[in-house]
């Protein structure tokens, strides 16, 4: 099972495609399944992580499958930065296009919608955006729900900090994680980017 990234914003799921119709070639009695997960930075690695884990459990690979198509559409990435300058200079900025013209004077929440970067609000402090990203996340699982989280960030551990004490404030955090936000990604959103990626512990159980 190969997990990867938005294909929207990645050549890599479309190069597994090609690896895999290039190894079924000398490998034809092997199985091999290439998974979109229409996601980026920990909501694509969560998938990942249980799916290993189901793996090692002795789930079967139809098992890994149904597991990560189930979190696909309830694993989640916002995400704040200083600017969105770097997400629109590298042409990643999709439907948040029109944010561009307030650069300066704004904290974006970013999120990803069909594998793309949308804009889910814009506050005027960080502390704000903070309390607005735990709000949306509330939206969605509810006040209090159990959740698995990771907090990633780009040379923030300050920020990282802050937001994770918030989110475990504001829920039951069955799992924890921080982690700095990929050199892949960091490039496009820059130094200060800070953000919470998670999913319903739930999902892992239905």
């Amino acid at each position: 099972v190969s997990i990867h990234m938005t294909s929207i914003g990645s050549g890599a799921y479309q190069t597994a495609l090609v690896a895999r119709e290039m190894a079924l070639k000398t490998l034809s009695d092997v199985r091999i399944e290439v998974v979109d997960t229409l996601n980026v930075s920990m909501a694509h690695d969560w998938m990942a992580l249980e799916a290993a884990r189901a793996a090692m459990a002795g789930a079967t690979l139809d098992d890994i499958l149904a597991l990560i198509r189930r979190m696909i559409p309830v694993t989640r990435m916002l995400q704040t930065a200083d600017t969105l300058r770097y997400l629109h200079m590298g042409g990643r900025i999709g439907r948040a296009q029109h944010l561009v013209g307030s650069l300066l004077s704004i904290k974006p929440i970013l999120s990803m919608e069909d594998g793309v970067i949308v804009a889910l609000g814009q506050e005027r402090s960080r502390p704000a955006v903070y309390r607005r990203m735990v709000e949306l996340i509330a939206e969605k699982v509810g006040k209090r729900a159990k959740i698995k989280a990771a907090i990633v960030h780009a040379a923030d551990e300050e920020a990282a900090s802050i937001l994770r004490r918030l989110v475990e404030e504001s829920f039951d955090c069955v799992e924890m994680l921080t982690t700095n936000l990929s050199s892949a990604l960091a490039v496009h959103t820059g130094p200060g980017t800070v953000g919470v990626c998670y999913f319903p512990a739930e999902v892992l159980h239905q």
